[in-house]
């Protein structure tokens, strides 16, 4: 399932939206900006409703994690996956370092300030879920054309209502 950066698709609104902490220094994590570079999925028909934060620091400019999110209920992810299996759910509800990315050292601190700051906010949330929605009607509506777009360049011949009567007697043979 490949994940793809919100502002590839839409960079204005990706600039004017995109969540950033700024934090003083702890014991766990330095005084800094990390921001929050959400990524969808864009395989085509999927309907998982997470997002993938990749948390980018202003410090070492790098990716110091991923960490990935559903905002569904647990039934609602049992169902989709068709797995009741409590560590798989838990997986995909997260919020949860995502088991396939590299994560620095920071990655356990980043984890809880999303869970404990960023994650209480109901209209962050709600943002997240038109974020999915408009990305996945563009993906979706990219699909239909490149499908349609396959339809109109492959033009099939129409038969007669003879010819269709000749190619099933052939087939029936």
């Amino acid at each position: 399932m490949p994940f793809i950066p919100f502002h590839e698709a839409f960079p204005d609104l990706a600039a004017q939206e995109t969540r950033t902490i700024t934090t003083l220094a702890s014991a766990s994590l330095p005084a800094g900006s990390y921001t929050l570079i959400e990524m969808y999925c864009d395989e085509p028909h999927c309907d998982c409703r997470r997002v993938f934060f990749s948390v980018l620091s202003s410090n070492t400019l790098q990716i110091e994690t991923v960490i990935a999110y559903g905002w569904e209920s647990p039934a609602f992810y049992a169902q989709w996956m068709g797995d009741d299996d409590p560590e798989t759910i838990r997986g995909l509800k997260g919020p949860i370092l995502n088991f396939g990315s590299p994560h620095s050292a920071l990655a356990p601190a980043l984890l809880d300030l999303v869970k404990t700051v960023v994650l209480q906010d109901d209209h962050y949330i709600a943002r997240l879920k038109t974020h999915y929605a408009i990305f996945r009607q563009t993906i979706d509506a990219k699909r239909k054309g490149r499908m349609s777009q396959r339809r109109s360049t492959s033009p099939r011949r129409k038969l007669t209502n003879a010819q269709k009567r000749q190619r099933t007697r052939q087939h029936s043979r």
